[in-house]
């Protein structure tokens, strides 16, 4: 395919279409005016790379333009000369060519060394051997040009003189001449010029300049010593036993002025060497580049480096951790994230205290308010050090404490980090219960987020074990829940006489407690400035809002709750009753223990009537009211059943989840450990039994090409058949032009090899291929014309870039031009679509980000499940197939069999997209499945594209 194609030495984006100027541009270059000649080039110069064909303007640019002496239209007559067509059909130089030859050493020779300059870079273009060989005497006379703008481009000429199969007849002493020359010279970017010549066509004398000049290495420019590091892997690429005198070489470039060089240094050591002293070296340059560099994008690069050497010398990579964190410093959260990931895989005993501290100090920074995104940092940051308490509990103490101060914090989700890092730390590690425990009870009353205070509650209730523990439980809830009740109004009794009415408990205990909750709401109450008055007089005379608990209160679960916030309600009410119910068993006081109980028991009706009252806009809903309902039967009337469901199985199966995460990421750690880096039929690469070969890393770069063809399934029969299936007909068969397209695509990229047949008996003229995109594609540059002889073919290649994960759309015409129709024809092909498949893949996340993301995404497709398949896991598992998706939800959170189901997916596209799918089936009684499937996305093309997907591919 590559030698269908002409080299294209020049890319001019031109969006204007093609019109027919010809007429126009010749009139403006027979012209005298200067800028309407300088426009005239420009727009032919446009129309001949978008495939415009004009076959007179050649005499035209020779007439008028070849003798003008603007240094602009020059230039420009260059870039002209550059791309039209040099040759005939046969390949030979077409006879007006000759006519340039005169202009082209006129310039080589003119005074002003800018013409002289861009005609010598303009021949390193020229791959004409009849048209240089005139040239070369003064080619080779600008070698000697006192200007070094002049040398630089002659030796750049010449490299391309030498490079093509004639050159070694055009100039034989071409590599004598550029050595002397680079024993002369001065100038950094004509010695870098001359030696990259020798480099390429004179191998030897580049290393004897080389070795001869070790001392003077340092002191070169950095292209020079790019030059030098190319050199270096070359000659180890095909000689590697002389590798050991060019490591000195390398490691003295790591400490080099220039970091492209240093960053060069570092892989060609790597490359060469697998010595830790050697992989020690590259790592310390790549952690000075992160300390020096102040550009975001290479300090990404560097950190991808580092992660590649993390994967293979993960040992040495243990002793520079400490040097990869100081990476934190940077704002960008971007490089902080992906220091972090780089940093938690290379923990040990060894490091691990410096590591914590490390973290520890970046926790405490973050309580200023200078940087930006100080709560998405600390969310990160919670997590490492979450990763690292649970690898060596034993550094869990040390930072349990201080992450607890966080649990009020402004960023919700790092407070949600925080209180499930304690809920698993309290679990696993028992030792540091009693202290966590003390510490979540002090810090309670910072909790300002609904989310946050459920899972703290649910650790008081299930941890709080001794008579002391319960105490501080119960009064931490009832402060933080404030004075009761919890509104005043005029019309209270008529409230509370509805307040448990039909649904309430019927039992004797109950109903005293509801006289008492209405005796209560009579009772004095002391004013703000000191006196007493009643309930409902106070209402009346100060009338506070339900919402006017100030936030620097104890109160918090009271201005929560406030809110109509009814779930905290039912789960304070289930942590009362789990505390009271381990309460009667430690306390040996009984009097106090059923004190106790009714202050818990009053507190729940109270939630009762307020949910049911009319001082809230949003009533308590069916689920919450039933929550708190059975929590009063339940302490109402006590037995051994419920009290083992409430102490100890809420508990145990925690314990159980827990226990499984561990055992999942314990599998995916030896699924990884025994991922083959090697295939069964692979090749042994035996180091010391080799002598013209031995990189083993240079052999790969060699073969990259092989392992793209391999990737894209070009070079086994099986491959040949996966292509014959992605071949695409694009028009039918009694078509007088029939097209077939082959799609490839390369993550940001899309070829398309189209193969164009003419069916008819007559040459087909200016055949082209005509595209058109609908979505996030763009066409990169617009196919050339082609005459087409009678039953003959032509591959013609497309680039189109992508830019999001959409399901885009190709459609177009081929149009010819026959002697026996005086219009265009055209052949409508069919449209190419675009497989959304192509850009995701499946990857993990936590189940808080996720909720984050599902929060935060505001493009949602909701589709309806309409399928064949009758069972709700199949169905499950035939959605993942389909989407190319991975399921969040564990094995042992779908065992069963109950008719329902409920799971989350998860994945990534190329360009770093996020897709969200939750699918919620339930198995209907007459065997069919109904539910639906919800995809959010932060992007509208990836939802809509992933719901018609699903939609296509659900009826199995």
């Amino acid at each position: 395919m590559a030698s269908m194609e002409k080299t294209c030495t020049l890319l001019v984006h031109f969006d204007k279409g093609t019109p027919a100027l010809s007429n126009e541009i010749k009139e403006h270059l027979e012209g005298h005016d200067v800028e309407a000649k300088v426009d005239a080039m420009k727009k032919a110069i446009m129309l001949l790379l978008n495939g415009e064909t004009i076959p007179t303007l050649f005499i035209t640019i020779v007439r008028y333009v070849l003798p003008s002496e603007d240094h602009t239209i020059q230039k420009l007559l260059l870039l002209y000369l550059e791309i039209i067509d040099k040759t005939d059909s046969r390949g030979k130089v077409l006879p007006e060519m000759i006519l340039i030859c005169q202009n082209l050493r006129n310039n080589l020779q003119h005074p002003n060394e800018y013409i002289r300059g861009v005609t010598l870079r303009f021949l390193s273009r020229l791959m004409e051997a009849e048209l240089i060989e005139p040239l070369i005497p003064s080619v080779l006379a600008n070698l000697e040009h006192r200007h070094v703008f002049v040398k630089r481009n002659a030796i750049l000429a010449i490299t391309a003189i030498c490079k093509l199969p004639q050159g070694d007849h055009l100039i034989p002493d071409a590599p004598e001449l550029i050595e002397k020359l680079l024993h002369q010279e001065q100038d950094q970017s004509a010695l870098r010029n001359a030696f990259l010549m020798l480099f390429n066509c004179a191998q030897e004398r580049a290393v004897a300049y080389l070795l001869g000049h070790l001392d003077k290495v340092s002191s070169w420019g950095d292209t020079f010593q790019m030059v030098v590091l190319e050199l270096i892997r070359k000659v180890c690429r095909t000689n590697p036993e002389v590798k050991g005198r060019y490591i000195k070489i390398i490691v003295s470039l790591l400490s080099s002025q220039y970091a492209a060089v240093m960053y060069e240094s570092a892989g060609t050591l790597v490359s060469l060497s697998s010595a830790p002293t050697a992989v020690r070296a590259a790592a310390n340059a790549y952690c000075q580049l992160l300390q020096t560099q102040s550009d975001n994008n290479v300090k990404l690069i560097v950190l991808d480096r580092l992660q590649e050497l993390k994967t293979s010398h993960r040992e040495v990579m243990m002793e520079v951790i400490m040097d990869v964190l100081r990476a934190l410093s940077s704002p960008n959260l971007d490089i902080r994230k992906k220091t972090l990931d780089i940093a938690m895989d290379l923990v040990t005993l060894r490091n691990i205290d410096e590591v914590v501290m490390t973290l520890k100090k970046e926790v405490v920074k973050t309580q200023n308010g200078d940087l930006e995104k100080n709560g998405e940092y600390r969310q990160m940051l919670v997590q490492a050090i979450h990763s690292c308490a649970l690898k060596f509990p034993e550094v869990a103490s040390t930072v349990v404490h201080l992450l607890m101060d966080f649990l009020g914090d402004s960023n919700v989700a790092s407070a949600i980090d925080v209180v499930c890092f304690v809920r698993e730390i309290i679990q696993t590690n028992t030792k540091l219960r009693e202290s966590i425990l003390a510490r979540l009870v002090d810090t309670f009353y910072q909790i300002r987020s609904s989310r946050v205070a459920t899972c703290a509650l649910w650790i008081i209730g299930e941890y709080s074990l001794s008579a002391s523990e319960v105490e501080s439980g119960i009064s931490v809830i009832k402060q933080s829940l404030g004075e009761l009740p919890f509104f005043t109004s005029a019309e209270e009794g008529d409230v509370v006489d509805t307040a448990v009415s039909n649904k309430g408990p019927s039992t004797p205990k109950a109903t005293a407690l509801q006289h008492a909750s209405l005796a209560s709401s009579k009772r004095p109450a002391i004013l703000a400035d000191g006196t007493y008055a009643t309930q409902s007089a106070a209402a009346s005379s100060a009338a506070p809002s339900l919402t006017s608990v100030a936030v620097g209160s104890s109160a918090n679960l009271r201005t929560i709750l406030l809110t109509g916030d009814f779930f905290l309600g039912a789960v304070v009410a289930s942590t009362l009753t789990k505390l009271m119910l381990r309460y009667e068993d430690v306390q040996e006081n009984q009097v106090a223990a059923n004190r106790a109980e009714a202050d818990v028991l009053l507190y729940m009706v109270s939630m009762l009537r307020l949910g049911q009252s009319s001082a809230l806009s949003h009533p308590i809903d069916d689920d919450a009211y039933d929550r708190i309902t059975l929590c009063i039967r339940v302490l109402a009337n006590k037995d051994q059943v419920m009290k083992s469901v409430w102490l100890k199985n809420c508990r145990s199966s925690f314990a159980m989840m827990i226990d499984d995460k561990i055992c999942r990421e314990m599998e995916e750690k030896k699924a990884k450990a025994q991922d083959s880096y090697a295939q069964p039929d692979d090749l042994i690469d035996f180091y010391h039994l080799k002598r013209t070969k031995g990189m083993s890393q240079m052999e790969l770069e060699d073969e990259v090409q092989d392992d793209l063809k391999r990737a894209t399934g070009e070079s086994t029969k099986e491959g040949d058949s996966r292509k014959l299936n992605k071949v695409l007909q694009l028009t039918g068969f009694s078509d007088p032009v029939y097209a077939e397209a082959y799609v490839t695509v390369h993550q940001y990229d899309i070829v398309l090899d189209v193969t164009v047949h003419n069916r008819t008996t007559e040459t087909l003229q200016n055949l082209c291929l005509e595209l058109a995109t609908m979505g996030d594609l763009k066409l990169v540059e617009r196919p050339q014309n082609y005459a087409l002889a009678p039953n003959t073919s032509k591959q013609i290649r497309a680039n189109i870039k992508v830019s999001s994960t959409e399901t885009g759309v190709i459609f177009g015409n081929i149009v010819y031009e026959s002697s026996t129709v005086l219009d265009r024809n055209v052949v409508v092909l069919n449209d190419i679509h675009i497989d959304i498949m192509d850009y995701i893949a499946p990857a993990s996340c936590t189940d808080i980000a996720f909720r984050n993301m599902w929060a935060e995404f505001e493009w949602e497709n909701k589709v309806a499940i309409n399928t064949t398949i009758q069972v709700v896991r199949g169905f499950l598992q035939h959605i993942v197939d389909s989407t190319n998706m991975k399921c969040l939800t564990p094995p042992s959170a779908l065992e069963g069999d109950c008719g329902f189901l409920a799971a989350n997916l998860y994945a990534k596209s190329v360009f770093g997209e996020d897709a969200l799918v939750n699918v919620s089936v339930e198995k209907q009684s007459d065997g069919k499945l109904s539910g639906y499937v919800r995809i959010r996305s932060k992007t509208q093309g990836i939802a809509l594209s992933l719901g018609d997907k699903i939609t296509l591919k659900q009826k199995g």
